[in-house]
């Protein structure tokens, strides 16, 4: 059986996941590997909804306040230089990074 890594990507800023996907798919095209993704997976929006007034009296103003967690998905074949370049690639503050084998 063949076995691929999978790389989960999450972070609130859109920017820092676009660069690193690029940074991985440069590694793949070098390589020669063959990669599936970036795919994008559903934003998860957290909201929080709060009364301006904290003491209850006068206009009844709403703040409301929104964070966007975007993901995305890579397959990558299981080469083992490819996996030590993608493990060298500098991740950004506030990014989450998971890698995982699977087979295939």
């Amino acid at each position: 059986m063949a076995q691929q890594a999978r790389i989960k990507l999450a972070s609130i800023e859109i920017d820092k996941i676009n660069q690193v996907c690029h940074d991985i798919k440069e590694i793949a095209d070098k390589t020669g590997i063959r990669m599936q993704g970036p795919i994008p997976l559903p934003t998860k929006k957290l909201k929080v909804t709060t009364r301006k007034n904290p003491s209850g009296e006068g206009k009844a103003a709403w703040e409301r306040y929104e964070m966007r967690v975007h993901k995305r998905l890579i397959h990558i074949g299981a080469d083992e230089r490819t996996l030590r370049l993608v493990m060298r690639v500098p991740i950004p503050e506030g990014l989450n990074i998971e890698i995982e084998m699977v087979d295939v």
